[in-house]
């Protein structure tokens, strides 16, 4: 089932086109990952699916719906975005962060209900976060803010996850951590995923669609070993490759070369 309709996208700051003529498709369940170099204009399209960004051009549709025409609130209880920056250095501590995730789903001024309680919980004790649930948020490493983040989208039980850059200022262990959370998350639960990823070798473990822009273009859309070709990467990065095959999960890998 269709879940995402992006037909013909195009977006402009100032006189400077981001997103141009972008079209594709993403299917109920997917585990869905957007590449291509910096500027290509991934971000701006992310914010242009979840209603964030009103697009210059074109349309994007979710279950057949224009982006544009859904409350904010319904569309909060449908999609959840967790950002590169993770959650700021704020003075809320863990569980407070993570209990946010019910906004959307409470009446104005209302507590959060039992059920509600008890979903946080389990949440918490789930990535591991229990222990440290009264801890200022201001606190923690950066790794453990990405995992409150990804908590609070976990609390808030929506049916699409958007990620943008999760991984860009975390270790190589808070990378790995988050994103086998995710592929958990999206085993158990059947959501859809979108990622947006700088790196293509995560790219390749985790996502089973791509679509790669350049220059706010699509360059290539469909599965990852149709993407991920040694040829076309190299030339959308401008970067010398080499593309070997992962020795246990059999997926493309990719090794910069110096000249």
């Amino acid at each position: 089932m269709k879940l995402f309709e992006v037909v013909k996208a195009g977006h402009d700051f100032g006189n400077a086109p981001v997103l141009r003529d972008v079209s594709f498709e993403i299917e109920e369940g997917e585990s869905f990952g957007i590449i291509g170099p910096n500027g290509s204009g991934k971000s701006t399209l992310i914010k242009g699916m979840t209603g964030l960004l009103s697009l210059t051009r074109g349309e994007v549709r979710y279950r057949g719906r224009p982006v544009k025409a859904i409350a904010k609130k319904e569309l909060a209880r449908q999609i959840a975005v967790l950002e590169q920056e993770g959650t700021p250095a704020l003075t809320f501590s863990v569980e407070e962060i993570v209990a946010m995730g019910r906004y959307p789903w409470l009446k104005p001024l209302a507590d959060l209900s039992l059920r509600d309680q008890g979903l946080v919980r389990n949440v918490l004790k789930s990535l591991g976060l229990w222990e440290i649930r009264t801890q200022s948020i201001a606190t923690l490493s950066g790794g453990q803010r990405q995992l409150v983040s990804l908590a609070r989208a976990m609390a808030q039980e929506p049916q699409v996850l958007i990620l943008d850059e999760p991984t860009t200022y975390l270790d190589i262990g808070h990378q790995t951590l988050v994103m086998e959370h995710v592929r958990r998350w999206h085993a158990e639960q059947g959501i859809t995923v979108i990622m947006v990823l700088h790196d293509l070798n995560l790219a390749a473990q985790y996502c089973t669609k791509l679509l790669l822009l350049e220059d706010g273009q699509v360059r290539s859309c469909g599965d990852m070993s149709e993407v991920l070709k040694e040829g076309i990467i190299s030339k959308v990065y401008h970067t010398d490759l080499i593309m070997i095959e992962h020795p246990v999960l059999g997926v493309p890998q990719f090794l910069l070369t110096s000249k």
